[in-house]
């Protein structure tokens, strides 16, 4: 059985059928000429940001037929899309313009060892400067579209 995921207008409603539409939208946006591995570890650790900072993506925790339980993850899916350098720059002008909530990872952050040290890394550098490499998203749908214009799905 196939799930269809779709983000659209609820009015902040979610159903539970096979085909949900959601009013907001969880995002990663992946600089195209990344590594395989870093457009994993990339994704998941911004993915994470938008976790920990947005409680109400976070649903119920998961529990087998055995009752063995499981941790709870996002209750939407999460896009994920690539794009150029300047794509990736132009996104991250426009959620900061628009005051949405985001994570951010630099191509500085591949030679860092731990959390204090990245977000050292982060910090010493102006924001016009970011050597941006991903960026997460969250927030209403249309807001996020028009953030992320110009980039494309992930393959």
């Amino acid at each position: 059985m196939q799930r269809t995921y779709k983000t659209g207008s609820g009015r902040g409603r979610q159903s539970h059928s096979m085909s949900t539409r959601f009013d907001t939208k969880i995002a990663v946006l992946l600089r195209e000429d990344l590594e395989p591995w870093q457009r994993l570890n990339v994704t998941a650790f911004l993915v994470s940001g938008i976790g920990t900072a947005v409680p109400e993506v976070i649903g119920q925790p998961y529990e087998d037929a055995d009752g063995v339980p499981y941790l709870s993850m996002f209750r939407q899916p999460v896009l994920v899309f690539e794009g150029t350098k300047e794509t990736l720059t132009a996104a991250h002008a426009r959620v900061l313009s628009r005051s949405l909530p985001r994570a951010v990872f630099t191509g500085d952050l591949f030679s860092t060892g731990h959390d204090d040290a990245n977000r050292a890394a982060v910090r010493a550098v102006p924001t016009a400067e970011l050597d941006l490499v991903g960026l997460a998203v969250y927030g209403p749908r249309n807001a996020v579209d028009k953030a992320l214009k110009g980039a494309r799905m992930h393959p």
